[in-house]
């Protein structure tokens, strides 16, 4: 890891012209993933064509938070997602909201400046406004420090998923 340069992040919520950007950052957010799980990959890219017209209608949402930290040159530095999912109300989960981080990413050349750490820190502020029981989040390995100073800690049920 490289050293952190002291820098102040200034987080805001994205608009429109901010697409762009943002789906370069989410790009590079599956770039070194291992395809196996997303097998079958999506073909020539088209899976941004679908992003582009989502985050579009989710901009604005109120269940949705989509934070943005500006870099140089028109750029954005890093971007976060945060969702709130409504689900049944159950005896630990009196409201049935939970949020879910779905992606912070930070640009390479932006990184160990506190961006994603700035972005997860208002999207935790976010969830405790909208009083979700849990937020729950997939790490890589690079992001899981950061998350577990955040105070995140493993699932007490193993993570499993199924594909039709």
């Amino acid at each position: 890891m490289g050293q952190r340069t002291a820098v102040r992040s200034a987080v805001r919520r994205a608009g429109e012209y901010d697409l762009v950007e943002l789906l370069r950052l989410r790009a590079l957010l599956f770039d070194g993933l291992d395809d196996s799980f997303f097998n079958p990959p999506s073909e020539n890219g088209s899976w941004l064509d679908a992003l582009a017209v989502v985050l579009t209608e989710k901009l604005t949402s109120d269940t949705v938070r989509i934070l943005v930290v500006d870099g140089t040159g028109g750029r954005l530095a890093a971007c976060g997602i945060g969702v709130v999912e409504q689900r049944l109300p159950g005896p630990h989960l009196l409201n049935g909201r939970i949020g879910q981080v779905l992606g912070v990413v930070t640009d390479p050349a932006e990184r160990r400046r506190g961006h994603s750490r700035a972005i997860m820190r208002e999207l935790l502020d976010w969830f405790r406004e909208r009083e979700v029981a849990r937020v729950d989040l997939y790490a890589s390995a690079e992001g899981e420090p950061l998350y577990r100073d955040l105070g995140f800690t493993d699932h007490p049920d193993p993570a499993l998923y199924w594909r039709p």
